[in-house]
């Protein structure tokens, strides 16, 4: 049996079950700590917290019998994955073999798949341990994390306020050492917002990076799977257990060669030009927010970086978004159509938006894509990177779908105060979401960085030198 060395830092379960995924890795990898350990330490975050909370919506019961296994296959020399023993939340609009998968709609509330999605194959493959599943909005439509199965995730920093969207569940289950790492999609911000209000990092990868399997829209270019973690360095773990080609998938992204944590822990490069816009979707932005953001950008010059702020107005992709979210809504919900009213007013209607739609509005909406990537292409021309607010507003009450208003403006749909994020899922470049710091409520802030084309790399060292600079901890519970 592997000796176990002494721990260099001795922690209580609690304190275990909130280290960073890298620094767990590190310590299991050791033999400071075991598998069993660490899942025992997150099961009673979920006993003590998610009565509360209510991130997890469905326990893995075998999850304490993988880590023994897992263990035992350490003890007898067998290699340890990447991410050897890492308890993981799985996105509940993401299949786990025989695990109930609802996508938040009362019309699956008892679906148990019989295949794992490709993401989960990975995780599994290189050591993860699935903990359960985490909340979601009924097939992930929506800002704020609530479907009538399971009820509305509440944001740990302060339970009377939403977690964000869609993968509310995996932000609020990392916030509170509930899960290591969580996994989840992301099509106009679901894994940025939820990290910003929840105070994590969230990263929406390349389209294809991480492929997306199985799905009743293979051709899918706009949502991507992707991963969060308490730091750049877990998301960087994280990314390099899952990305790659599958031959499953025709959108992919290459991966070889490409080192996510070599990067991380090499760090930025000297010179950097980066570029601040305090508001790319000319919505307005809370002041508190927007301070909080601008001070984190402009503190990189003592990194050695050039900093200048920019106009980079984007509000003119807003109706394209739209369009293209409403095509995207038929792609992977076609088969539902006989049965759309058995379905949330934020699915269906999103749906029927989609059907109502002309051509001529989809072929607009492709031709103004296509100018925001040229936009994008002529930017990284002259910086490294973009910096901009993730959300306009802060956390607001978790009864609510959406905030009425933002900035003093009203808004018109449910999705517009989350333009600052869906306006740069569009360019399908890498854009992570990195905690700023605490709003004058203690709330913490999220800040997105938008990288060139295949820059995951750029994006997540950028993150791990500000989550550094700016770090904001974890929630008191």
């Amino acid at each position: 049996m592997e000796e176990r060395a002494s721990s260099v830092e001795e922690v209580d379960s609690i304190g275990l079950a909130r280290l960073p995924a890298s620094e767990l890795r590190r310590r299991m990898g050791r033999g400071d700590i075991s598998p069993v350990e660490v899942m025992e330490a997150c099961l009673a975050q979920v006993e003590q917290h998610n009565g509360t909370i209510n991130a997890v919506v469905t326990l893995n019961a075998r999850a304490l019998d993988e880590a023994k296994a897992l263990e035992a296959q350490a003890a007898r020399g067998e290699e340890k994955g990447p991410l050897f023993g890492l308890p993981v939340g799985i996105k509940d609009v993401t299949p786990v073999a025989g695990l109930r998968t609802t996508f938040g709609s009362p019309e699956y509330a008892e679906y148990v798949p019989a295949e794992d999605a490709l993401v989960v194959e990975r995780l599994k493959a290189a050591g993860a341990i699935i903990l359960g599943k985490t909340n979601t909005p009924e097939f992930a439509a929506g800002g704020n994390t609530f479907n009538e199965v399971f009820g509305r995730t509440r944001n740990p920093w302060n339970p009377d306020l939403s977690a964000g969207g869609s993968t509310g569940g995996g932000a609020a289950g990392l916030a509170t050492g509930m899960v290591a790492l969580a996994e989840g999609t992301d099509l106009g911000g679901s894994l940025r917002i939820p990290a910003s209000f929840c105070g994590v990092v969230g990263l929406r990868p390349s389209a294809g990076l991480v492929p997306t399997y199985p799905s009743p829209y293979l051709w899918d270019a706009m949502q991507v799977t992707g991963g969060m973690g308490r730091t750049a360095e877990d998301v960087a773990l994280f990314l390099q257990a899952t990305a790659g080609p599958d031959p499953r998938c025709p959108v992919y992204q290459p991966t070889a060669g490409r080192d996510f944590v070599a990067a991380v822990e090499a760090g930025l490069p000297p010179g950097l030009r980066i570029a601040y816009c305090p508001d790319v979707a000319g919505i307005g932005v809370d002041e508190d927010i927007e301070r909080t953001c601008r001070r984190a950008a402009f503190e990189m010059r003592q990194a050695g970086a050039e900093v200048e702020e920019i106009d980079f107005d984007l509000s003119f992709g807003w109706d394209a978004f739209l369009a293209l979210r409403g095509y995207w809504m038929l792609g992977h919900h076609h088969h539902h159509l006989g049965r759309l009213d058995r379905f949330g007013a934020n699915l269906s209607g999103n749906v029927r938006a989609g059907l109502a739609q002309s051509t001529e509005t989809l072929g607009q909406a492709e031709q103004t894509r296509s100018r925001i990537w040229a936009h994008f292409h002529d930017f990284f021309a002259r910086f490294d990177y973009l910096l901009t607010p993730c959300m306009a507003v802060p956390p607001f009450p978790v009864e609510q779908s959406y905030p009425a208003t933002v900035a003093g403006k009203e808004m018109k749909t449910y999705v517009d105060w989350i333009a600052p994020t869906f306006l740069l899922s569009m360019t399908g470049l890498p854009v992570g979401c990195v905690p700023a710091g605490l709003d004058a409520r203690g709330l913490p802030v999220g800040l997105q960085l938008v990288g060139p084309m295949l820059g995951e790399e750029r994006v997540l060292a950028l993150a791990k030198t500000m989550q550094e600079a700016h770090p904001v901890g974890l929630p008191r519970l």
